[in-house]
């Protein structure tokens, strides 16, 4: 993918079993899923984040914060607060940002029931929906940003 002043962002959806991940470029507008990353070991998740650090070279790294629906924090959003703070340990020079996701996940879970609708996914698929949550987080954060 070209580089250029504004570079890459990347967008991680965490979940207890696996990580989603998401890139977009300021060229595409828009954000699309890579592979997520299996959550089963501190060391592991590290490691496969820094190779996508890595990779893509993102100037911004975007995770998604679920709140409940007043937007107060939740169990789950201390850990992913603490999840960010350790993605900023791995990536010191990338600033790190939290986005409400509170509709990530049934957006991805729409878009993906429509495409195998229409036979443009299939149930294997099913593994990369932390990733299209990842990029439903991504566009949203580049719509609310103008960077869309």
């Amino acid at each position: 993918m070209p580089e250029s002043a504004d570079g890459n962002w990347l967008a991680i959806d965490f979940g207890e079993r696996t990580i989603g991940l998401a890139v977009a470029h300021p060229l595409t507008g828009s954000a699309r899923p890579l592979d997520p990353v299996r959550n089963t070991s501190l060391e592991g998740v590290d490691q496969a984040l820094v190779d996508q650090i890595r990779q893509w070279r993102p100037v911004e790294i975007v995770i998604g914060l679920p709140l409940d629906g007043e937007g107060n924090d939740t169990g789950m959003s201390r850990r992913i607060r603490q999840f960010a703070a350790r993605i900023a340990e791995l990536a010191p020079d990338v600033p790190v940002s939290l986005h409400d996701e509170r509709l990530s996940s049934a957006a991805a879970a729409n878009e993906f029931a429509h495409r195998r609708s229409q036979g443009r996914a299939r149930r294997r698929d099913a593994a990369r929906l932390d990733s299209l949550a990842a990029a439903q987080i991504l566009d949203s954060w580049m719509r609310e940003h103008g960077k869309a």
